[in-house]
């Protein structure tokens, strides 16, 4: 019987065989790695990732296609909403002692910031990410300062990690068509980030981008002063023209004011 893509769930079903040669090229997936797809769907990556790793946790919301995976020896199926997991605790059964887990998965656009800002919880427990997004989302993670799509979903991400797009691609290669073209990225961990308040940063970025087409002295300013903050921050700017280092270093800076003053 054929499953009919459910619009509740996101569901768009990727079927270009070539575009999935390349993507999966792009994972390279390996023989005892601990690798999770968020959102198998029908397997169209599930297929040939599972025949270069062997082995392959699949989470899956829908109960008609969990029930299809639950059929395949080779997988360990995980019948959740992906935002319920707990990643650290699934990297504690599947990772071997010093491995950690390789996330990828073609994610429902309807919930995929939620999903990101999800995992970045568990980004210890993470060796990579790579997923297939709206274009438009995968532009605003790894733009730079200075473009129209930097912002607070940029900073947010760049902190942690190093954002690559990988490939576009078109709404003919899904089934159904979304009205969206997309692409996939790579997320990638930094290696040493700063140690950081991150609700701090949200915060602190989340005010600096309310108004972005006006300098900063008229959103973060008031944010800063309203902490009473010291800071010398050139708030003499625009947001988006702030690089992702200096927000981390402003946050740094007021998480350590806190605990010297915390009144």
């Amino acid at each position: 019987m054929k499953h009919i893509a459910r619009k509740r769930f996101g569901q768009h079903f990727l079927v270009d065989t070539a575009l999935l040669d390349r993507i999966v090229r792009s994972i390279d997936p390996r023989p005892g790695e601990a690798v999770v797809e968020i959102g198998p769907g029908l397997g169209a990556m599930t297929d040939p990732v599972v025949a270069r790793c062997e082995k392959l946790t699949v989470i899956e919301l829908d109960r008609d296609l969990a029930a299809r995976l639950r059929k395949r020896a080779e997988l360990t199926v995980v019948e959740s909403d992906v935002l319920r997991v707990d990643f650290s605790a699934l990297a504690t059964q599947l990772c071997a002692p010093g491995q950690k887990l390789r996330v990828i998965g073609n994610l429902p656009y309807n919930i995929s910031s939620p999903i990101l800002f999800h995992l970045l919880d568990h980004v210890d427990v993470i060796a990579d990410q790579h997923f297939m997004l709206q274009k438009e989302v995968v532009d605003r993670m790894a733009s730079a300062p200075g473009s129209k799509d930097y912002g607070r979903l940029s900073v947010m991400l760049q902190w942690r990690y190093d954002i690559e797009s990988l490939l576009d691609v078109p709404p003919e290669s899904f089934d159904p068509p979304p009205r969206v073209d997309s692409a996939v990225v790579r997320m990638t961990p930094l290696a040493q980030p700063p140690a950081i308040d991150v609700k701090l940063l949200g915060a602190l970025v989340t005010s600096a981008f309310s108004q972005r087409r006006k300098l900063l002295r008229h959103s973060l300013g008031h944010w800063l002063e309203q902490r009473g903050s010291r800071s010398t921050f050139d708030l003499q700017r625009r947001a988006e023209e702030v690089p992702v280092a200096e927000f981390v270093a402003l946050a740094v800076a007021e998480g350590q004011a806190a605990q010297v003053d915390p009144t």
